[in-house]
């Protein structure tokens, strides 16, 4: 169990244990702790790229068949688990299925996005939406539950789990457009001629991904990621009113303690949100995820924290497309991040850590023994930045 020796909220929370893993460091990174190497995963980290995850989809028949199916996403959120040494783990599911869960119909086709078959684009619309019963969505918290038991090994966890969902924005851009969307022409509409339908949709989206990742919490995760994918095709200022205010909204009902009393670090990713680094340091997270445009040792400066100021851990932030280079590029890659990031914090106390990540999520043109090649090269970097400290 952790152990936590001051207030949850307090800003550079010192010496929390982690006694239930057998690897820990995604957590320490987490809570701006120590560990003996930078941490890493990937964002869809489980997904098309593996060959034995589109065996697994085609044994399940659709998306949605494998999401919503528990042995289906417990196989494939451990299978990249069985072929890389990941730090961490992260549920298989999808961002939309709070709106799937009020109603919307959502449905994917192979080789296309999600696709709604109700949008949300006038009055009446808006005026159905509710915070859904979370039992529509049960077949994610079982999927929480399963994935946890199958990590357990000896009483133990071999890594920890990752819960996550949409942000309110980014799930409001997927209900009003009904798919995605390449210049957010129908959403911005409504955000611009009818802000108060729009302040509405947000603020119900608010509530049920709060009440949404406090059940995944309850189910198991052990930390929760919220991803505002569509956080940076705002305006400055309309960023701060429609997507930040609606985040901070989520942070202040989650749950700070799950149900071992384990402290639950959370995370906050805004893809094209480098330039707003400074107003998102406000928001009472943990952890804020950077894309790839976001230099590390300025955000470092800007958000990471001292010894004396209580910051964020970051997390990324490499170019996805760096794994179609040859592994020897791609080690040269990884060096250059891990470097913009600098030495992390190795006292006894808290301080400026990294978790390494992609700056959005892995193609699914991707191959494998790339990817084996970047989670080699952070892990074998990182240590030795360590030993030269």
């Amino acid at each position: 169990m952790n152990q936590l020796h001051s207030s949850p909220s307090t800003p550079g929370v010192a010496d929390i244990t982690f006694s239930r893993l057998h690897n820990d460091s995604f957590l320490r990174a987490c809570f701006r702790q120590a560990s003996d190497h930078t941490p890493v995963w990937l964002m869809r980290q489980a997904g098309r790229y593996l060959p034995e995850y589109c065996a697994t989809r085609a044994k399940a028949g659709s998306f949605m068949g494998l999401a919503t199916h528990r042995d289906y996403a417990t196989e494939v959120t451990l299978q990249p688990l069985e072929r890389y040494p990941l730090d961490a783990a992260i549920l298989f599911s999808d961002i939309l299925t709070v709106p799937d869960a009020m109603g919307l119909g959502l449905s994917f086709a192979l080789g296309e996005g999600p696709r709604f078959a109700h949008a949300v684009r006038d009055e009446a619309a808006v005026a159905k939406l509710a915070v859904p019963d979370m039992d529509k969505l049960r077949y994610v918290f079982d999927a929480v539950s399963s994935i946890r038991k199958a990590l357990t090994q000896d009483g133990k966890g071999r890594v920890p789990l990752i819960g996550f969902s949409g942000s309110p924005w980014t799930l409001a851009c997927y209900m009003v457009e009904g798919a995605g969307s390449d210049d957010y022409r129908l959403v911005k509409t409504m955000l611009y001629s009818r802000p108060d339908l729009m302040h509405r949709i947000l603020a119900i989206n608010a509530d049920a991904v709060a009440a949404y990742l406090n059940a995944q919490i309850d189910a198991g995760a052990q930390a929760v990621m919220v991803f505002d994918s569509w956080g940076g095709v705002l305006a400055d200022g309309a960023f701060q009113e429609f997507s930040l205010t609606y985040t901070a909204r989520v942070l202040e009902q989650l749950k700070r303690v799950g149900p071992n009393g384990e402290t639950i670090p959370r995370i906050v990713f805004t893809k094209g949100g480098g330039q707003w680094l400074q107003d998102m340091a406000e928001l009472d997270c943990e952890v804020l995820g950077l894309d790839w445009t976001v230099n590390l040792t300025r955000a470092r400066a800007l958000v990471g924290g001292t010894d004396r100021r209580p910051g964020k851990a970051l997390q990324g932030n490499i170019d996805p497309n760096v794994l179609f280079a040859q592994p020897a590029q791609i080690d040269r890659e990884v060096t250059k991040v891990l470097d913009s990031f600098g030495a992390p914090y190795q006292g006894k106390g808290t301080g400026p850590t990294h978790i390494f990540n992609l700056g959005h999520g892995i193609s699914q043109y991707t191959p494998p023994e790339h990817v084996a090649a970047l989670v080699e090269a952070v892990h074998r970097h990182s240590r030795a930045m360590r030993a030269a400290a």
